[in-house]
């Protein structure tokens, strides 16, 4: 598994994963979509951890920096 995103692609994720997760901490978003956006936080986190997204081969992206 080569890792193929970018640092900043990282940040982008682990921020939006941070902002869904503070909203739903805070009942601003609740219910069944707060579930399905945290998992979907969760997986943003993951994928930032380890430098690798499933979908970008899907669709021949890879935003790491070319030497």
């Amino acid at each position: 598994m080569k890792p193929n995103m970018g640092s900043t692609d990282k940040i982008i994720r682990i921020a939006i994963a941070a902002v869904i997760a503070l909203l739903f901490f805070t009942d601003v978003i609740e219910g069944t979509l707060g579930i399905v956006l945290l998992v979907f936080a969760g997986v943003f986190v993951l994928t930032s951890l380890i430098s690798f997204c499933p979908l970008y081969p899907v669709f021949k992206m890879d935003t790491t920096k070319k030497k």
